[in-house]
């Protein structure tokens, strides 16, 4: 990794992207609650979620463009968490948003001026993939950004066309990954390699609507979502091994591993995977109690009691049953 890349704090990044794109005219609105309006879903997943009714032409926008800093729950994955190093229960997805205003070539261009001049990432620890058919979005990569084309992967629906449901607004979407080892060379690029590479910034293009038969047509203003993870973005800039060791997580990850009286360095991975499990959870709990959420048997009460019993099981497999903080 290049030594020019700044050390900047989880909330240094978060400030510099809000106010990267405020500079574009984009209005700065809070996170919403963890406790969503939409009744499809128990708890908030998706940084695009506050805004699905204007995607989904149910409610006229106050602004053309805006940009958050949205808080995010997701325990799809919760087996996943401590074990991988990006895998995360609670998050937060800084987004730019364009509500029929800009489009396509205009969130490439802004994302690349973002991650190479405002956060200083190396042009040559850039990959970018495309959506399979989208030449469009390639030929904007290779001739207006100048990516070498070897270093834009197209890939398939699976990976990059987003959708909200079977049917609805939907539409091919560009991803930017960070190359911890740009020095392996451009042959036979695997972005699936996450020891190699991280998937930073998500722009989707949404230009469509699907109809039940899986028909597309364009839609009649197209928008911009897009998401980029802090944590993700802190691990790149801090230059940690994996988003827990990042300012975020880990004074939280200290604070458990001095009650316990265990060095984190010296400890043994199973040890790591516990003290990381309580470090993600408790930012969890934390931000789901000060949403108004209550420890339940059901929904999302559920959830929040759930991640409370997993963080007390593993304190007292590091041996913090019975101990507590003066």
């Amino acid at each position: 990794m290049t030594t020019t890349t700044p050390f900047l704090t989880g909330q240094e990044i978060r400030d510099r992207f809000l106010q990267f794109y405020s500079q574009y005219k984009h209005q700065i609105l809070p996170s919403a609650s963890l406790v969503p309006e939409d009744p499809t879903v128990l708890l908030t997943i998706a940084g695009m979620l506050p805004f699905k009714p204007i995607f989904l032409g149910q409610k006229q926008s106050d602004f053309p463009r805006a940009t958050t800093s949205q808080k995010c729950i997701r325990t799809n994955d919760i087996e996943n968490v401590g074990r991988t190093a990006r895998h995360h229960t609670f998050f937060e997805m800084l987004g730019n948003f364009s509500f029929g205003d800009y489009f396509k070539e205009q969130a490439i261009k802004w994302a690349w001026e973002l991650s190479t001049k405002v956060y200083q990432l190396p042009p040559e620890n850039i990959v970018v993939s495309v959506f399979e058919n989208d030449d469009e979005a390639f030929k904007m990569w290779e001739e207006i950004i100048g990516v070498p084309p070897q270093r834009i992967k197209r890939m398939g629906e699976k990976d990059n066309f987003w959708k909200a449901g079977p049917t609805g607004p939907c539409g091919p979407c560009s991803e930017l990954y960070y190359d911890f080892h740009p020095e392996l060379g451009d042959d036979d690029i695997d972005l699936e390699d996450d020891s190699r590479f991280i998937e930073f910034y998500n722009l989707v293009f949404m230009e469509y609507n699907r109809d039940a038969d899986g028909k597309l047509t364009p839609l009649q203003n197209r928008n911009i979502d897009t998401g980029m993870g802090l944590e993700r973005m802190a691990q790149i800039l801090q230059k940690v091994p994996n988003n827990y060791e990042t300012d975020l997580i880990f004074p939280i990850i200290e604070t458990a591993a001095n009650i316990a009286n265990i060095n984190y360095q010296k400890a043994t991975e199973k040890t790591k995977v516990s003290l990381k499990v309580i470090g993600d959870h408790v930012r969890s709990v934390v931000h789901m109690i000060s949403d108004n959420i209550t420890a339940s048997n059901t929904d999302r009460g559920y959830v929040l009691r759930r991640l409370i019993r997993r963080v007390v099981r593993h304190g007292r497999l590091i041996g913090i049953e019975g101990k507590f903080i003066n």
